[in-house]
């Protein structure tokens, strides 16, 4: 090839090669800060756990992450004054725990009060590029765990974007699945996130810079969404009027709404109690987690339920026996009056010791 027609050639050639190789770079760190949330879902999901308590001044529902030796971190908004603790995991299990303090940045440590052996979450060496992907995990309302995109430390999603009222606490991850912040604040429109410098040493047990959470004394209560008890049977026209009817009567007794709670007995119940008596007995209570797990006809139009679910009370309530959890297993007899199911009779399928510590 001549001189002149060579170096024709070779110009667009080495720009050509120089555009290629700029763009093969651009590429990998494009594919180097990305993140796959499924992949953050499978690694780390199990490490997330839902975090419900009975207050005097906290909200009662939050999202947490457990680390080793039982500790889990939260938000500090959700469990100020607390009288009773449950932490939830994804697969089902409760485990009681006690608070030990909460920190400047709205960081609460819990520490569970029995051995749970759910995985546990690492913490990221250091913090990743300012422009990497982060995905975020936490609960609906209902308890579903989700994951979703947060964005990048330098382009961040809007928290109030992402999050519901029980997902204050939810922990931030790497691509990896290594925890990296956490999620604080009073609500969620006033969220932010703590960052990996303020999520380490202190919170393993020797540290000092949080401060010892008041225990409550007032007649606390969780949560208030309404519940909705999961069905394990059949979803005939008699489930569906036993799920409304049990799940008002939860309603009522997380609201202590206990004048309320005697409009889902039957004539005959309600004049054998009173709202007093309700109140003495679940005057610090909070169901969750409920499952009606049987329900068959009885006689023409009434119906018989199995119902099993999982209850925070204060220690001090009567017949806690020093607990401040419990599964109870409880199977009801309902009539029909003024053309709704109430409930007649109930009676404990449970050990009287069924504490939320055991599987």
């Amino acid at each position: 090839m001549p001189p002149r027609l060579r170096f024709r050639f070779l110009v667009p050639l080495i720009v050509f090669v120089l555009v290629l190789g700029a763009g093969a770079g651009w590429l990998v760190r494009e594919q180097s800060l990305s993140l796959a949330t499924g992949d953050v879902m499978d690694a780390s999901g199990p490490t997330v756990v839902r975090v419900l308590a009975t207050t005097c001044e906290g909200t009662g529902q939050a999202a947490g992450v457990l680390l080793p030796d039982g500790i889990v971190l939260t938000a500090a908004s959700a469990i100020r004054e607390p009288v009773s603790v449950g932490v939830l995991t994804a697969d089902g299990r409760v485990r009681r725990a006690n608070v030990l303090g909460a920190d400047a940045n709205g960081i609460a440590v819990l520490k569970l009060t029995s051995r749970l052996d759910n995985p546990t979450a690492a913490l990221a060496p250091n913090l990743p590029d300012a422009d990497a992907d982060r995905a975020i995990i936490g609960y609906t309302s209902d308890g579903d765990q989700f994951v979703q995109q947060a964005g990048t430390a330098n382009q961040p999603r809007r928290l109030a974007e992402i999050l519901g009222a029980g997902s204050l606490g939810a922990p931030l991850f790497d691509k990896r699945g290594r925890l990296i912040g956490l999620v604080t604040g009073d609500t969620v429109a006033q969220s932010k996130v703590i960052g990996l410098d303020d999520l380490g040493g202190p919170y393993a047990g020797s540290g000092t810079r949080f401060t010892p959470e008041p225990v409550g004394t007032c007649p606390a209560r969780g949560p208030q969404q309404t519940v909705k008890p999961d069905l394990a049977v059949a979803n005939t026209p008699t489930a569906g009027e036993v799920q409304q009817s049990l799940g008002e009567y939860l309603d009522t007794l997380n609201r202590h709404d206990f004048a309320a709670m005697q409009k889902t007995y039957s004539d005959r119940l309600e004049r054998l109690s009173n709202a007093a008596v309700d109140a003495t007995k679940h005057g610090t209570s909070y169901a969750f987690g409920a499952v009606v797990t049987e329900v068959s006809a009885a006689g023409d139009d009434d119906a018989n339920a199995r119902m099993k679910f999982v209850v925070l009370f204060s220690q001090d309530n009567p017949g806690a026996r020093g607990q401040t959890c419990s599964r109870l297993d409880i199977r009801y007899h309902l009539v029909r009056e003024e053309g709704r199911l109430r409930i007649d009779n109930a009676t404990s399928m449970a050990p009287q010791d069924s504490s939320c510590d055991t599987d």
